[in-house]
């Protein structure tokens, strides 16, 4: 954690590494003093397909957000994310064990334990046990059941999973960085730290990253988390589309898209003309914004499709009062929430982290809502930093342990 107070957190992301330095002020609160953002050429779809690149990415990012908040760190809160996640839900049954029948601390963390013993690939690893809610006698929706009397009690769990290779791939990169990882965490969880109100959680809402490699999606119901999944599309996709319908390079088509790009072919004027880049050394050419657009719409529906069949997958599309909530660097394209509302057929909007100070015309953009989450996360849970602070040789053992710490995030 480096001073005291200080906690980092760092979004290892397909097209960015974004770091974001935090410090908890007397209240408990969080002012964000630093921020670093470097170009990201060592994932692919989320996952680290070369250590080296990753690592100068991580080195970059980090040193611009230490040169920004004037402090060197020596830890950070480390998001993970990509295809090779996998979530599902568990129940588990005990038997109270206090002769008095009063439910204790114990037996919270017993029932959890039975909850989370199954059996999942030997290559696969436990990133998080996240309690739903505790049934004491078929009494169910109990947020805290310790101090209530009963004979039987339930959890119900969420269970998110990663390849172990993935996990290490990442763990490896920033420790050869310098760095020492304070703790894993699901990527889009931790942007919903940032950007979800309580109201939200309880009434039901959907997190959407998009993200330049992958779609992260989130669901949360009565508080709790009840659904993630992985859509294998993002923003490196709409980019690609705008390369080849406009024959032009990689580069010039990203920043076309980020300059010109929008989601909603209503919102171009038709008259409106674009300079695009030829490939190769031909010249370049002028196009109407309108037919990049037209490129880009169908992609962002069929993103938005598959976000939909991700909800219905679930089976908690028919209970998202609050709608959706959209982050991610894609998010930024004009047009993206109407888009998304015509699509999902629920309210939509894009999610800007009100819960920090400080540096909040730096990090009030999409783009930082993972890192701010982390930063957060790291918060709330500092005081237990002891019990899972991972390095490359212990981090899974001790990922593993931190039953109570997600308790305590939401009962």
């Amino acid at each position: 954690m480096g001073e005291t107070g200080i906690i980092t957190g760092l979004d290892i992301g397909t097209v960015k590494v974004c770091a974001v330095i935090g410090q908890v002020n007397e209240t408990g609160g969080v002012n964000v003093i630093g921020v670093g953002t470097a170009p990201s050429s060592g994932l692919r779809k989320g996952v680290v397909v070369n250590i080296d690149n990753t690592v100068k990415s991580i080195n970059q990012a980090i040193e611009e957000a230490e040169l920004m908040a004037g402090v060197e760190i020596e830890s950070v809160y480390t998001g993970i994310a990509g295809g090779h996640i996998k979530s599902f839900n568990s129940r588990g049954v005990v038997a109270v064990s206090n002769k008095s029948r009063e439910i204790t601390s114990n037996d919270v963390e017993r029932v959890i334990d039975a909850a989370r013993a199954i059996s999942i690939p030997i290559d696969r690893e436990v990133i998080h046990v996240i309690p739903q809610e505790f049934i004491v006698d078929d009494q169910d929706g109990i947020k805290d059941p310790v101090g209530m009397s009963g004979i039987r009690l339930e959890s119900e769990v969420h269970i998110i999973t990663g390849a172990i290779a993935s996990i290490e791939n990442i763990i490896k990169s920033v420790n050869r960085a310098g760095y020492e990882v304070e703790d894993i965490v699901l990527e889009p969880l931790a942007s919903a730290e940032a950007l979800l109100t309580e109201e939200e959680k309880e009434l039901g809402v959907v997190l959407v990253d998009l993200g330049g490699g992958t779609i992260d999606v989130i669901m949360f119901l009565k508080g709790s988390i009840w659904h993630t999944g992985v859509i294998g599309l993002g923003g490196n996709h709409i980019t690609n589309d705008v390369a080849i319908g406009l024959r032009t390079p990689i580069t010039s088509a990203e920043i076309i898209k980020k300059r010109y790009g929008c989601a909603l072919t209503d919102l171009v004027d038709t008259q409106e003309i674009i300079e695009v880049p030829g490939v190769g050394g031909r010249p370049g050419k002028k196009v109407a914004r309108k037919l990049l657009t037209e490129i880009i719409q169908p992609r962002m529906e069929e993103i938005f499709e598959l976000v939909k069949r991700e909800m219905k997958m679930s089976g908690f599309d028919e209970m998202i009062g609050a709608g959706a909530v959209l982050t991610g660097g894609t998010s930024l394209l004009p047009g993206t929430a109407e888009l998304a509302e015509k699509v999902l057929n629920i309210p939509v909007r894009i999610g800007v982290s009100e819960k920090v100070g400080g540096l909040t015309d730096k990090i009030n953009s999409p783009i930082y809502s993972t890192g701010v989450g982390l930063v957060l996360f790291g918060s709330r849970n500092k005081s237990m930093k002891d019990l899972y602070k991972g390095t490359e040789e212990n981090v899974f053992s001790n990922i593993i342990k931190r039953l109570g710490m997600w308790f305590k995030e939401y009962f």
